[in-house]
């Protein structure tokens, strides 16, 4: 009897409930029945987490976030796997529910103030200490007081193909108006200036681009070295680059789950107040097509990761 017991304790990993981790290098489908001629009802990415509904030996039912539907085993991490890739990118998120606090230099209501968040906002949340959470604000330690925050641990979840239709599609015809206003413009511009030499770089970008990917430049690196804003651009435009992300500046900033800043509205706020001269500054030398950290498509806090680091920032 003890070894039955022994035996099914070491298949905990089995149980409903339990977390698992899509085992790929871009995406897995997610399908109505547990075979491959199955209706596909979303995905999972790479890094995304999931929960067991129910187990077989070839099949497993899982819930992600929106999604729910069979994965194929071979594509996912059971048990200490799972957990050991979750701690590898799971983040802790603070979530702002006061109307407005004071971001301050250490956790101290008699310490400088290096700006302000509004209720509602998301930053990755580094530690909690003396009722005090610390922050990544701007690319710098920054702490808000912890009565007026909430935080829990955060991993992607997968996306139903509904979602992804809609965003594909979204994608597509910001692509296209994108397509047909640079088209417009550089026509506009060669009549205007007829015989008049430019030299485009490796993306051909309007001011909207410059000013979205400053904006993001400035919520992700605004305390940090020109080299390290310029860094931060330069990782969104390798995921522009690659066939593995959305091929807009839009498409990859606004992705689900990427970029914090961009979904929780900051980086809109930051446009309507204005971008810093020199974050723009770092957004047009990527979109020039220089980076300074390689092929590198992520960056997190430095300490954490290997990589290449700059400044408070890790790159890979």
């Amino acid at each position: 009897m003890q070894q039955i017991l022994d035996e099914q304790a070491a298949l905990y990993w089995q149980n409903p409930g339990e977390l698992v981790m899509a085992d790929v290098n871009e995406s897995v489908n997610v399908r109505a029945e547990s075979n491959e001629e199955s209706e596909r009802v979303g995905k999972l990415y790479k890094d995304c987490g999931a929960y067991i509904i129910e187990y077989t030996d070839s099949w497993t039912k899982v819930q992600s976030g929106d999604v729910c539907g069979w994965v194929k085993n071979d594509y996912l991490l059971f048990g200490d796997d799972a957990k050991a890739l979750y701690d590898d990118v799971v983040t802790l998120r603070a979530t702002v529910t006061g109307q407005t606090l004071r971001v301050r230099e250490t956790p101290s209501v008699d310490a400088p103030c290096l700006g302000m968040v509004a209720d509602g906002d998301v930053f990755e949340a580094l530690y909690e200490e003396d009722g005090w959470v610390a922050i990544d604000f701007e690319g710098a330690d920054g702490f808000i007081s912890g009565e007026y925050v909430s935080t829990e641990y955060f991993i992607d979840y997968g996306e139903t193909m509904a979602a992804i239709e809609a965003r594909e599609k979204a994608e597509k015809e910001a692509a296209e108006k994108a397509a047909a206003k640079a088209a417009a413009a550089k026509a506009a511009a060669a009549a205007k200036e007829a015989g008049r030499h430019q030299q485009y770089g490796a993306y051909a970008a309007e001011a909207a681009d410059v000013t979205l990917l400053g904006a993001l430049i400035q919520c992700e690196a605004g305390n940090q070295s020109y080299e390290g804003q310029v860094a931060v651009g330069a990782v969104v435009m390798n995921r522009v680059r690659s066939a593995a992300y959305p091929s807009t500046i839009y498409g990859v900033i606004y992705a689900s789950g990427q970029f914090t800043p961009a979904g929780s509205g900051k980086v809109d706020r930051t446009i309507a107040a204005g971008v810093k001269p020199q974050c723009l500054q770092a957004a047009q030398a990527a979109l020039d097509g220089y980076s300074n950290v390689g092929s590198a498509t992520h960056f997190r806090r430095s300490g954490n990761h290997d990589g290449i680091v700059i400044g408070a920032h890790v790159f890979w």
